[in-house]
């Protein structure tokens, strides 16, 4: 019976791995934060697959074990990161390193939100769940995650970088998804 448990936990693992590490990483703002995250909430979860494997949507148990994992992560060691506004080497100016400067624009303006409000932006819009789909990964109301993606989104939509590059959608309020 354990190894079956234990079977099934690694396929969960092998199938969702790089979905959680990019969901971490947009909480984090940090690839290897990222993936220290990823595999705390994973030993988490797997200390409890039982449980876990019972739920409706274990990926969605698990990505809420990511979440309090990052807050965990703030409130035992007050965190501070230091992230600059542009990188330190600029590249040619090809399509690559344009997508790279929109990205880096994104992750600088994410990381400039609060966690509660980069969390509920980030499983919101990027994760693409409903503001109920949030709430329960959060564990707070609907209203609070209309109220705090209402936060968020105010103020991406006043990061420079962001208007120019998304040449005022954000500002426009259509800044979702991928």
């Amino acid at each position: 019976m354990q190894a079956e448990l234990e079977e099934r936990f690694q396929e969960f693992v092998r199938a969702r791995w790089s979905h959680l590490v990019r969901t971490a990483y947009l909480l984090t703002g940090d690839a290897h934060h990222a993936e220290d995250l990823t595999q705390t909430a994973l030993a988490k979860a797997f200390r409890s697959w039982r449980r876990v494997a019972r739920a409706d949507n274990p990926e969605a148990y698990v990505r809420r074990m990511l979440v309090s994992c990052n807050s965990d992560r703030f409130r035992k060691r007050r965190v501070t990161e230091a992230l600059t506004a542009a990188p330190p080497e600029v590249a040619g100016r090809d399509e690559a390193a344009s997508w790279a400067d929109e990205r880096g624009a994104l992750m600088t303006a994410l990381a400039g939100l609060p966690p509660r409000q980069r969390a509920v932006v980030v499983l919101r819009y990027w994760e693409d769940l409903s503001e109920a789909e949030v709430a329960d990964t959060l564990g707070c109301s609907p209203g609070t995650v209309k109220s705090q993606a209402s936060k968020g989104l105010a103020k991406l939509r006043t990061y420079p970088g962001l208007v120019q590059l998304a040449g005022g959608a954000v500002a426009g309020g259509q800044g979702g998804g991928r």
